[in-house]
């Protein structure tokens, strides 16, 4: 019934119907049924960063921002799921409107801006979750911290969430808070990557568990750029890369009404960007690091397509819109 409930979601304004997409599921996909399926997908689990998944196909972060509806997407058969971005104190995000649909070619251009209820409202909804599962916490700064004081954010959001979170992902790529992209650049990165593995290392100690490290990467970095990037992970043993998030190139798409908006683009029209990235990174890493694709991934050739490039599992949320919960499924049953 999903091709007829995208017809009815499409006639409102998509952060509206975003909204009302988040209240549907939780209604669709009770804890019940979340439980159920992943008892059963659990008698062959899918090994990644030491985690045990139901399987490879995830969840991508942005889709759930606050941790809403954690229990319905283990329900829809998801083997993981990110939540977030999430950052320290609460924040609106950029004015309205701030999310475009380019329908004709199955993409996305939003300027959310990591609207979110604050790390504490989100810590409160994971001690509440119902159903099992491998849940990751995807974490970034406020607008206004300046990038000299953003370790502060970061190591505050990682320290809040480490004990209820099975990864946490470092989203230094959104291209939707004002020089956000600037700590992936050496400068900042080595501090930053060195100061978390430092607060993970006491945060170990202190609770007794292990929690993977991953950071999640723009699709818009030059070869120099990305091959400076992965020499600092390689040197602070980062446990996992997200490639990628979405893209300030709009080319794909410029005949589109709304070509010129700010914002990250998503979907179809970057698949093939992300597809080429994740081989990058496999031979710069040459295979060391776990990688995790995200990027127009709309059918399970294309999830294919990112596992043979050198991926270990993938992420969706831009299929999943255009698409619906049985594109998991058919990934699941591709793989």
């Amino acid at each position: 019934m999903y091709p007829f409930l995208r017809k009815l979601l499409f006639l409102l304004p998509p952060e509206t119907a975003h909204h009302l997409t988040l209240r549907l599921a939780r209604w669709f996909y009770p804890p019940c049924l979340g439980k159920r399926r992943c008892k059963n997908a659990l008698e062959h689990p899918f090994k990644l960063f030491g985690l045990s998944l139901a399987n490879p196909v995830g969840l991508a972060a942005g889709l759930d921002k606050d941790g809403k509806c954690m229990d319905a997407w283990f329900a829809m058969g998801f083997g993981f799921i990110e939540v977030g971005t999430v950052t320290p104190k609460p924040q609106s995000g950029n004015p309205k409107p701030r999310l475009f649909r380019i329908s004709d070619q199955s993409a996305l251009i939003n300027r959310m801006g990591f609207n979110n209820a604050g790390v504490d409202a989100l810590v409160t909804r994971l001690k509440q979750r119902r159903v099992p599962g491998i849940v990751g916490v995807n974490i970034g700064k406020n607008k206004e911290t300046p990038l000299i004081k953003a370790v502060d954010d970061y190591r505050y959001c990682l320290e809040k969430v480490f004990p209820y979170a099975d990864y946490v992902t470092v989203n230094i790529s959104s291209p939707n808070t004002p020089g956000l992209r600037a700590l992936q650049g050496a400068e900042y990165l080595d501090h930053l990557l060195f100061e978390l593995m430092k607060t993970r290392a006491a945060l170990e100690k202190d609770v007794g568990k292990h929690c993977p490290l991953l950071v999640k990467i723009a699709p818009d970095l030059n070869d120099l750029e990305l091959k400076a990037m992965v020499e600092l992970f390689i040197k602070h043993n980062i446990d996992g890369i997200i490639a990628s998030n979405t893209s300030i190139d709009h080319s794909a798409v410029e005949s589109s009404m709304h070509a010129m908006e700010q914002g990250g683009l998503s979907g179809k029209p970057i698949f093939q960007r992300a597809k080429t990235m994740i081989n990058r990174l496999f031979h710069l890493t040459e295979g060391r690091i776990p990688i995790i694709a995200v990027g127009g991934i709309h059918s399970p050739e294309q999830a294919k397509a990112m596992l043979g490039e050198g991926a270990s599992a993938v992420q969706i949320y831009t299929g999943l819109i255009y698409e619906g919960p049985s594109l998991i499924r058919k990934i699941i049953r591709a793989l």
